[in-house]
C-alpha cells in the first residue's frame, strides 16, 4: 500500500509539475497579446514586376514555418495593401490556380521566417510569359473559396489538408506589384488554457504531496496481567516493567493493578504502570466497608452490594457475621 501511495504521488508530480510549468509559460506569452486578444506581425514588403503574389501551397507552409496556427482553434487573419490602396486576397484550390494563372509572370513565396519584428519572406519568379495589360481581374471568380479586398480571414482547421493557394493581387490584375502584408492570429484555445493548466497542474501537486508526506508514527498499547509482566518484558528486551514512567521515591504497583504499557513505532515502552480496575470481584480491598462504618466482611465476600443506609437492620449487628 505504501509503494503504491509513492508511485501515485511521483506520477502526480510528473504531470503536475509540468502543467505548472506550461502554465507559467501561457500567462508570459498572454501578456504580450493586444487587448483583443491577437497577436500581430508585419512582413517584409513583397514586389513582383508580374501580377500577382502566390503561395502555392498555404497548408503545407503554415505546418513547416508556424506549426502553432494548426495547435487548437486559431483564427488567421491577413491585411495586404498596395501601393494605390487595398490589394485583393483569395484562397482557391490550387489546380484551380494553376488553371486560371497560367504562365502569368508571378512571384511564388515559399518561405517566411517567424523573428522578431518584420518577418522576412522569400519569393521566387514563376512563369514565363510576358505581362498582360489589361489583365483579367480575380474579383468574382467562381473558383474562389474564399475573398476578399483589403482583408482575408479564415480558420485553418476548417479546409483540413486540402492544398489551397493564396493570391494576392491588384484588384484590377495589371501587373507590377508592391505588397505591404500584415498578419494577426487569435488562438481561442489561449484564455481558457492558460487558467485550466496552473490550476490542474496545482491541484496535482497538492495531491501527490498529500500521498507522498510521510505516515504517522503508531503507538501500541497492550494492557497486560501482573503476572504477564515479565514475558511482556523479556519480548521487548527490558529489564522490568515496574519502574517504567515511575519516578524515585514511588512507592513499588501492588498485586492488584494492572500495568499500561504504550509502545511507540520504534518498539521501546514509553508509559509505565499506572492504576488500573481490579481484574475480578476478589481483588476488592476487604476494609472498604468498615472504612464506611459498615460491618466487616471476609475477603472475597464483597458481593452482593450493602443496603443503603436505613434499610435491612437485620444487616447491621454486632459485626460478627450469622
Amino acid at each position: 500500500m505504501r509503494f503504491a501511495r509513492a508511485l501515485a504521488g511521483m506520477l502526480l508530480l510528473v504531470i503536475g509539475i509540468p502543467a505548472l510549468v506550461a502554465g507559467g509559460a501561457l500567462w508570459f506569452v498572454a501578456h504580450r497579446a493586444d487587448p483583443d486578444g491577437g497577436f500581430r506581425a508585419r512582413f517584409e514588403p513583397v514586389t513582383t514586376t508580374g501580377h500577382a503574389v502566390v503561395v502555392t501551397d498555404l497548408p503545407d507552409l503554415l505546418r513547416r514555418d508556424a506549426p502553432f496556427v494548426h495547435v487548437g482553434a486559431n483564427r488567421l487573419r491577413l491585411t495586404a495593401d498596395t501601393t494605390e490602396g487595398p490589394a485583393f486576397l483569395g484562397l482557391a484550390p490550387t489546380a484551380e490556380v494553376q488553371r486560371w494563372l497560367g504562365d502569368a509572370p508571378r512571384a511564388s513565396l515559399i518561405r517566411v521566417v517567424v523573428a522578431r519584428g518584420a518577418l522576412p519572406a522569400r519569393v521566387e519568379p514563376a512563369g514565363d510569359a510576358e505581362p498582360v495589360d489589361p489583365a483579367p481581374g480575380p474579383v468574382g471568380r467562381p473558383f474562389w473559396t474564399r475573398e476578399g479586398i483589403g482583408v482575408l480571414e479564415w480558420t485553418p482547421s476548417e479546409f483540413g489538408d486540402q492544398p489551397l493557394s493564396l493570391v494576392l493581387m491588384r484588384p484590377d490584375g495589371r501587373a507590377g506589384l508592391t505588397l505591404d502584408v500584415r498578419a494577426e492570429l487569435r488562438p481561442g484555445w489561449l484564455t481558457p488554457a492558460r487558467w485550466a493548466l496552473p490550476a490542474g497542474g496545482a491541484l496535482l501537486v497538492a495531491l501527490a504531496l498529500l500521498l507522498l508526506r510521510p505516515p504517522r508514527p503508531r503507538e501500541v498499547v497492550f494492557v497486560v496481567e501482573p503476572d504477564q509482566v515479565p514475558i511482556l518484558a523479556q519480548r521487548l528486551g527490558v529489564t522490568s516493567l515496574s519502574a517504567l514512567g515511575s519516578s524515585p521515591g514511588d512507592p513499588p504497583p501492588t498485586p492488584s493493578e494492572r500495568t499500561l504499557v504504550a509502545v511507540g513505532s520504534g518498539g521501546r515502552p514509553a508509559i509505565g504502570p499506572v492504576p488500573g480496575r481490579p481484574a475480578t470481584l476478589a481483588d476488592l480491598p476487604a476494609d472498604r466497608h468498615a472504612e464506611e462504618g459498615r460491618r466487616p466482611v471476609p475477603p472475597g465476600l464483597l458481593w452482593p452490594p450493602l443496603p443503603p443506609d436505613g434499610a435491612g437492620g437485620a444487616a447491621r449487628g454486632s459485626g460478627d457475621p450469622d
